[in-house]
Protein backbone atom coordinates (compact mmCIF):
# COMPACT_ATOMS: atom_id res chain seq x y z
CA UNK A 1 0.00 0.00 0.00
CA UNK A 2 1.33 3.47 -1.05
CA UNK A 3 1.25 6.30 1.42
CA UNK A 4 2.56 9.37 1.44
CA UNK A 5 4.46 11.59 3.67
CA UNK A 6 2.83 15.12 4.44
CA UNK A 7 6.39 16.07 5.84
CA UNK A 8 8.64 18.49 4.25
CA UNK A 9 11.97 18.06 4.08
CA UNK A 10 13.20 21.47 4.27
CA UNK A 11 11.37 20.93 7.79
CA UNK A 12 13.72 18.38 9.08
CA UNK A 13 15.36 18.82 11.91
CA UNK A 14 18.24 16.56 10.78
CA UNK A 15 19.54 15.31 7.71
CA UNK A 16 22.46 12.67 6.62
CA UNK A 17 23.44 11.10 3.55
CA UNK A 18 24.44 7.56 3.54
CA UNK A 19 27.09 6.49 1.51
CA UNK A 20 26.90 2.83 0.05
CA UNK A 21 28.74 0.80 3.00
CA UNK A 22 28.46 3.31 5.71
CA UNK A 23 26.50 3.49 8.44
CA UNK A 24 24.60 5.03 10.63
CA UNK A 25 23.92 5.16 14.11
CA UNK A 26 21.26 6.94 16.07
CA UNK A 27 18.89 7.52 18.73
CA UNK A 28 15.78 8.20 17.74
CA UNK A 29 13.09 9.90 20.66
CA UNK A 30 9.61 9.05 21.26
CA UNK A 31 7.61 10.35 18.72
CA UNK A 32 10.05 11.43 16.39
CA UNK A 33 9.99 10.78 13.13
CA UNK A 34 12.13 8.94 10.49
CA UNK A 35 12.47 9.27 6.74
CA UNK A 36 14.74 6.62 4.96
CA UNK A 37 14.98 8.16 1.55
CA UNK A 38 16.39 5.89 -1.43
CA UNK A 39 18.20 8.33 -3.71
CA UNK A 40 19.03 6.32 -6.70
CA UNK A 41 16.82 3.54 -6.44
CA UNK A 42 16.89 0.16 -5.85
CA UNK A 43 18.90 0.49 -2.53
CA UNK A 44 18.90 -1.87 0.32
CA UNK A 45 18.92 -0.49 3.75
CA UNK A 46 19.83 -3.10 6.43
CA UNK A 47 18.48 -2.08 9.56
CA UNK A 48 18.21 -2.64 13.29
CA UNK A 49 16.04 -1.03 16.19
CA UNK A 50 16.86 -1.25 19.78
CA UNK A 51 15.31 -0.10 23.17
CA UNK A 52 17.13 2.62 23.94
CA UNK A 53 16.34 1.89 27.59
CA UNK A 54 17.35 -1.67 27.11
CA UNK A 55 19.18 -3.10 23.99
CA UNK A 56 18.39 -6.32 24.83
CA UNK A 57 15.23 -5.53 23.61
CA UNK A 58 15.41 -5.03 19.88
CA UNK A 59 13.26 -5.20 16.89
CA UNK A 60 11.79 -9.09 16.15
CA UNK A 61 11.02 -10.45 12.99
CA UNK A 62 8.41 -12.90 14.26
CA UNK A 63 6.21 -10.65 16.50
CA UNK A 64 5.89 -8.63 13.90
CA UNK A 65 5.04 -10.97 11.07
CA UNK A 66 2.71 -12.70 13.71
CA UNK A 67 1.56 -9.04 14.65
CA UNK A 68 0.42 -8.12 11.37
CA UNK A 69 0.00 -12.15 9.60
CA UNK A 70 2.23 -10.95 6.53
CA UNK A 71 5.72 -11.21 6.05
CA UNK A 72 6.66 -8.26 4.20
CA UNK A 73 6.46 -4.92 5.65
CA UNK A 74 4.27 -1.86 4.56
CA UNK A 75 2.69 1.28 5.45
CA UNK A 76 0.69 0.70 9.24
CA UNK A 77 3.23 -2.29 10.01
CA UNK A 78 4.35 -1.76 14.08
CA UNK A 79 7.59 -3.10 14.02
CA UNK A 80 7.27 -5.28 17.19
CA UNK A 81 10.15 -6.03 20.21
CA UNK A 82 11.10 -9.02 21.54
CA UNK A 83 9.20 -8.05 24.76
CA UNK A 84 6.08 -7.60 22.72
CA UNK A 85 6.45 -3.94 22.86
CA UNK A 86 5.96 -1.82 19.61
CA UNK A 87 9.21 0.02 18.87
CA UNK A 88 8.08 2.14 15.76
CA UNK A 89 5.39 2.06 13.42
CA UNK A 90 5.83 2.31 9.67
CA UNK A 91 3.24 5.85 8.86
CA UNK A 92 4.44 6.55 5.61
CA UNK A 93 5.86 4.89 2.06
CA UNK A 94 6.12 4.90 -1.31
CA UNK A 95 7.80 1.67 -2.12
CA UNK A 96 4.87 -0.51 -1.53
CA UNK A 97 6.83 -3.32 0.95
CA UNK A 98 10.26 -4.13 2.04
CA UNK A 99 11.50 -7.27 3.47
CA UNK A 100 12.29 -9.26 7.08
CA UNK A 101 13.37 -12.25 5.91
CA UNK A 102 16.34 -12.06 4.37
CA UNK A 103 19.02 -10.95 6.71
CA UNK A 104 22.17 -9.29 5.78
CA UNK A 105 25.12 -10.01 3.79
CA UNK A 106 28.24 -11.01 5.18
CA UNK A 107 31.72 -12.76 4.45
CA UNK A 108 30.21 -16.38 4.80
CA UNK A 109 26.43 -15.76 2.95
CA UNK A 110 28.68 -14.18 0.21
CA UNK A 111 30.51 -17.42 0.22
CA UNK A 112 27.77 -19.80 0.33
CA UNK A 113 25.41 -17.44 -2.33
CA UNK A 114 28.45 -16.70 -5.35
CA UNK A 115 31.93 -18.23 -4.69
CA UNK A 116 35.28 -18.30 -2.75
CA UNK A 117 36.77 -15.31 -3.87
CA UNK A 118 33.53 -12.95 -2.95
CA UNK A 119 34.26 -13.87 0.78
CA UNK A 120 36.27 -10.88 1.25
CA UNK A 121 34.24 -8.23 -0.34
CA UNK A 122 32.55 -6.00 2.20
CA UNK A 123 29.17 -6.49 3.94
CA UNK A 124 26.76 -5.74 6.00
CA UNK A 125 27.39 -7.18 8.81
CA UNK A 126 31.00 -5.82 8.84
CA UNK A 127 29.36 -2.42 8.85
CA UNK A 128 27.12 -3.41 12.25
CA UNK A 129 30.11 -4.49 13.85
CA UNK A 130 32.51 -1.63 13.21
CA UNK A 131 29.42 0.57 14.18
CA UNK A 132 28.86 -1.17 18.01
CA UNK A 133 32.98 -1.60 18.34
CA UNK A 134 33.02 2.87 17.30
CA UNK A 135 30.02 3.57 19.59
CA UNK A 136 30.49 1.73 22.91
CA UNK A 137 28.50 4.40 24.04
CA UNK A 138 25.17 2.23 23.03
CA UNK A 139 26.44 -0.65 24.89
CA UNK A 140 25.82 -3.23 21.97
CA UNK A 141 28.51 -5.90 20.95
CA UNK A 142 28.58 -8.34 18.12
CA UNK A 143 25.98 -10.39 19.83
CA UNK A 144 23.09 -7.67 19.75
CA UNK A 145 23.67 -8.02 15.48
CA UNK A 146 20.26 -10.29 15.26
CA UNK A 147 17.97 -10.52 12.73
CA UNK A 148 17.46 -7.19 10.78
CA UNK A 149 15.20 -5.21 7.77
CA UNK A 150 15.97 -4.85 4.65
CA UNK A 151 14.50 -1.86 3.91
CA UNK A 152 13.68 -1.49 0.00
CA UNK A 153 15.16 -4.40 -0.95
CA UNK A 154 12.75 -7.22 -3.05
CA UNK A 155 13.33 -11.37 -1.58
CA UNK A 156 10.02 -12.69 -3.05
CA UNK A 157 8.65 -15.91 -1.26
CA UNK A 158 8.32 -18.81 -3.38
CA UNK A 159 5.09 -20.96 -4.00
CA UNK A 160 7.78 -23.83 -1.82
CA UNK A 161 8.13 -21.56 1.29
CA UNK A 162 11.92 -20.61 -0.39
CA UNK A 163 13.25 -17.03 -0.96
CA UNK A 164 14.53 -15.52 -3.70
CA UNK A 165 16.44 -12.39 -4.71
CA UNK A 166 15.26 -10.49 -7.69
CA UNK A 167 15.56 -6.97 -9.06
CA UNK A 168 14.73 -4.01 -6.73
CA UNK A 169 10.92 -2.51 -6.87
CA UNK A 170 12.44 0.67 -5.38
CA UNK A 171 13.15 3.16 -7.78
CA UNK A 172 15.05 7.20 -6.97
CA UNK A 173 13.03 9.65 -4.65
CA UNK A 174 11.06 6.36 -2.96
CA UNK A 175 11.08 6.55 0.86
CA UNK A 176 9.57 4.83 4.23
CA UNK A 177 8.92 6.55 7.28
CA UNK A 178 8.77 5.26 10.79
CA UNK A 179 7.26 7.32 13.97
CA UNK A 180 9.13 5.78 17.34
CA UNK A 181 6.66 4.19 19.42
CA UNK A 182 9.68 4.87 22.31
CA UNK A 183 12.85 6.04 22.42
CA UNK A 184 14.78 3.74 19.79
CA UNK A 185 18.37 3.14 18.25
CA UNK A 186 18.35 2.80 14.89
CA UNK A 187 21.41 1.15 13.26
CA UNK A 188 21.58 1.41 8.92
CA UNK A 189 24.14 -0.39 7.12
CA UNK A 190 23.80 1.03 3.63
CA UNK A 191 24.65 -2.62 1.73
CA UNK A 192 27.37 -2.70 -0.14
CA UNK A 193 26.48 -6.17 -2.06
CA UNK A 194 27.72 -6.02 -5.62
CA UNK A 195 26.62 -9.50 -6.63
CA UNK A 196 23.03 -8.72 -5.95
CA UNK A 197 20.32 -7.94 -8.70
CA UNK A 198 18.29 -6.23 -5.77
CA UNK A 199 20.16 -3.20 -6.02
CA UNK A 200 21.26 -3.35 -9.89
CA UNK A 201 25.08 -4.82 -8.66
CA UNK A 202 25.49 -1.03 -8.30
CA UNK A 203 25.07 0.13 -4.43
CA UNK A 204 24.02 4.25 -4.10
CA UNK A 205 23.98 6.65 -1.15
CA UNK A 206 20.63 6.73 0.63
CA UNK A 207 19.15 9.92 3.00
CA UNK A 208 18.17 9.73 6.65
CA UNK A 209 15.65 12.51 7.92
CA UNK A 210 14.41 13.29 11.32
CA UNK A 211 11.44 15.76 12.32
CA UNK A 212 10.49 16.34 15.86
Amino acid sequence: MIVESSLRPEQAGYRRVVEAGDYWMHTLRKGQTLRILDLEGNQAADTLFYSAADPAERYSAVDTIREQGNVYLGAGTRLMSTGGQVLLEIVADTCGRHDTLGGACATESNTVRYSLEKKCMHACRDSYLLAVAENEQYGLSKRDITHNINFFMNVPVTPEGGLSFADGISAPGKYVELRAAMDVVALISNCPQLNNPCNAYNPTPIEVLIWD
